[in-house]
């Protein structure tokens, strides 16, 4: 059996009212669509979510559901595809987003021309019917890059702080060399120690100019607009990039930007945290203080050193929870 060009993983849970889009858009890629593997994975939905996407298998050959009876969250989901996939090159797509017709040939292409581990493309924010173009912080395109030199500086938008990883394509190969997984069982900021594990350990990689990926914003149930105990997944997920940089060959190179990175996040929980129960207060300035101390005590007292007043004050009520 021939190896299938693009493996095109999808998670999904509790999709129903956009899981015809994302398919509908898979079906206008390529002119011969069985290049594509597509695994959808059913993630625990109770509203036929894995049903209508198997309703594709005759547009889609290459499309298999994988069904999870109970939900395990995206990280895991996205690992289980991983572990099915078996396609030249690799791309993630959400069950909500979608891509305009042609972009997944165009950007495998590019990949191949380039030769690079993996591509970044920008994206089309999709909010309340309006569109708005983002773009990957990186301003070269089309050549080849070394990925650990745009983490720095702490200071600027650089590559990490653009982790979506349905905004790219990778080489299979970084699969098999196991930099492509996720953080089993976290739900939110999964994506952050993935992209520093890509940035810190791939060999090369390239921003495209291509625009066709599409990113649907403000729904109802999206992990960005919920304030339970999901959001304290970048514990963790901060803990894992802490562990990442303190195991690289040049930790002092890369503390900085960690350690700001993770404050702004923390910062943000904290704004939000009006609208949390109180337990959940409780375990968010706990959490920050303990991941804190993971880090050299130098890099924790000069990061937050750099912290202006605003998100001092904000960050106060977790450095006394110390005790």
């Amino acid at each position: 059996m021939n190896k299938p060009l693009l493996s095109v993983i999808v998670p999904a849970k509790d999709q129903a009212p956009f899981i015809r889009d994302s398919m509908t858009s898979l079906m206008r890629q390529f002119d011969d669509p069985s290049v594509m593997e597509i695994i959808v994975i059913d993630d625990g939905s109770t509203d036929g979510t894995g049903e209508l996407a198997a309703a594709f298998t005759s547009q889609l050959p290459g499309l298999k559901i994988l069904r999870n009876e109970t939900a395990h969250g995206v990280a895991t989901a996205r690992n289980h595809g991983l572990d099915e996939a078996t396609g030249r090159y690799i791309t993630f797509l959400d069950p909500d987003d979608w891509y305009a017709p042609g972009h997944l040939p165009r950007i495998t292409t590019e990949i191949e021309q380039l030769g690079v581990d993996f591509l970044r493309v920008d994206h089309i924010r999709h909010t309340n019917g309006i569109r708005t173009i983002h773009k990957a912080p990186q301003a070269r395109r089309g050549v080849r890059l070394n990925p650990r030199d745009d983490i720095a500086p702490y200071n600027l938008s650089t590559m990490v702080d653009y982790p979506f990883p349905p905004f790219g394509i990778f080489d299979g190969g970084l699969k098999d060399a196991g930099l492509l997984h996720f953080l089993d069982g976290r739900q939110t900021a999964e994506d952050r120690p993935w992209v520093w594990r890509l940035h810190l350990k791939a060999e090369s990689y390239a921003v495209s100019t291509q625009l066709g990926a599409f990113y649907r914003r403000g729904v109802s149930s999206s992990l960005t607009q919920v304030f339970d105990r999901r959001q304290l997944d970048f514990l963790p997920c901060f803990q894992e990039v802490f562990r990442l940089v303190a195991e690289d060959p040049e930790p002092e190179r890369f503390w900085p930007k960690a350690a700001r990175q993770f404050l702004a996040i923390a910062c943000h929980q904290l704004k939000r945290a009006e609208q949390m129960d109180k337990h959940y207060l409780g375990e968010l300035h706990t959490g920050i203080r303990a991941t804190l101390d993971t880090l050299p005590e130098h890099v924790s007292e000069e990061s937050l050193a750099l912290l202006d007043h605003k998100r001092r004050q904000l960050i106060k009520p977790a450095l006394r929870s110390a005790a």
